[in-house]
């Protein structure tokens, strides 16, 4: 019975060493102890209002949430800066045509790309600049106002700041 006590001692320690290498949010180990996310300009053709704002503090509020690092406002050891290049609402599914003869959206797509360029001045073979791009669908009756705009914005910018941080410091 000693042994069996023993041996789980044994794996327990074993396994708690690897947090070394990587810890619960999903990044492995971090050099940098600072980074700072430059204001992302919406650069689109279609201006949604405001939404330039949301996604910088969304990026920020993620990457503090899950990680040790401080956030600065200049002198950061990591850099995310870029900008909202496409804003667009296009028809997915066509209905029929109806009584006065037009045909309506079924379901329309939201869709938002940011271009992103991160820095990390501890290991430049870490930079990137590229793309991200989500969706959200919802029904051809509504208008992307309101409730419905919000829902979509927070569904897109959840998804895109969790694939930057996924790319810069997940490495998935």
């Amino acid at each position: 019975m000693k042994k069996i006590y023993l041996l789980f001692a044994f794996m327990s320690l074993f396994m708690l060493s690897g947090c070394k290498f990587y810890n619960f949010t999903g990044t492995g180990a971090i050099d940098a102890k600072t980074f700072q996310v430059n204001f992302f300009q919406n650069n689109a053709d279609l201006i949604e209002p405001g939404i330039d704002r949301t996604f910088t503090i969304g990026l920020q509020d993620l990457i503090q949430n899950q990680t040790n690092l401080s956030l600065v406002s200049n002198g950061g050891e990591l850099v995310y800066e870029g900008e909202i290049v496409d804003y667009r609402i296009s028809p997915m599914t066509a209905t029929a045509v109806d009584a006065t003869g037009n045909v309506g959206a079924a379901q329309n797509r939201l869709t938002i790309r940011v271009n992103v360029r991160f820095t990390n001045k501890k290991k430049e073979t870490d930079d990137f600049e590229k793309p991200f791009e989500f969706y959200y669908d919802f029904p051809g009756r509504d208008l992307p106002t309101g409730s419905v705009l919000n829902e979509a914005i927070r569904v897109i910018f959840e998804r895109i700041t969790q694939d930057i941080f996924n790319a810069s410091l997940a490495k998935w």
